[in-house]
């Protein structure tokens, strides 16, 4: 497939590498095919309020609009649901691990689209744990008091939390809801978890590249060796 070689490596290997290499060509060939799909879909219902926000200011709260959140030249928001419920003790560790990712991806991300945060706990809350986290580049919101939650399945009717990631595009007769990450709204597949933000999340790419992989009964802490 190459004439490529690494010192060391047995015929036995590279028959083996060769397998697996055109088995990572063809998934690379049907990640666009579905990324093309994504890109062709027809916009999603247009979006029923124009919820009202939270967002910090220094030691102040201000209101904020979603309508807002589009930055000026961007017809595209990302806005993740992060898991952190008024009633809960702790903020995820998953989602926690996914935006420490985020995090220092986001001043690429918004060169191409806007880019915030939704949690539905306070916002002094919010604000107080991202900056415990350094999450300097992240828009951090509050939805509490909405119904945000509720309508674009970030809590469910008892309260209960939910990750999920979502895309918002404005166009001239309003913001409509384009794609989410839905696979975390269906019944997972044995061992798989819901996987649903996976290919846009370094830690998991990287481990599944290794000997030991990601593993079964591992997941990232918030908080290590103490």
């Amino acid at each position: 497939m190459h004439t490529y070689r690494f010192p060391g490596e047995s015929a036995q290997y590279r028959a083996a590498r060769d397998t697996l290499l055109s088995a990572e060509r063809d998934l690379r060939g049907q990640v666009e095919r579905v990324a093309a799909m994504r890109r062709g879909l027809p916009m999603g219902g247009l979006v029923p309020r124009d919820y009202e926000f939270e967002e910090a200011r220094g030691t102040d709260a201000t209101k904020v609009r979603l309508s807002q959140l589009f930055a000026p030249g961007k017809d595209t928001l990302v806005l993740y649901g992060f898991m952190y419920g008024p009633a809960m003790k702790e903020a995820c560790p998953m989602c926690t691990s996914f935006l420490d990712g985020l995090n220092g991806n986001a001043i690429h991300l918004v060169q191409r689209v806007s880019l915030a945060v939704v949690a539905e706990s306070p916002i002094a809350r919010v604000d107080a744990y991202a900056r415990s986290r350094g999450w300097s580049h992240l828009r951090m919101l509050s939805s509490a008091g909405t119904t945000f939650g509720r309508d674009y399945h970030c809590e469910d009717e008892k309260g209960a939390q939910n990750s999920i990631l979502h895309v918002f595009a404005r166009r001239p007769d309003g913001v409509h809801h384009f794609w989410s990450t839905e696979l975390n709204l269906m019944p997972s597949e044995p061992g798989q978890n819901h996987r649903h933000i996976d290919m846009m999340w370094p830690l998991w790419n990287v481990l599944d590249t290794t000997p030991e992989g990601r593993g079964s009964d591992w997941f990232p802490a918030r908080e290590y060796g103490k």
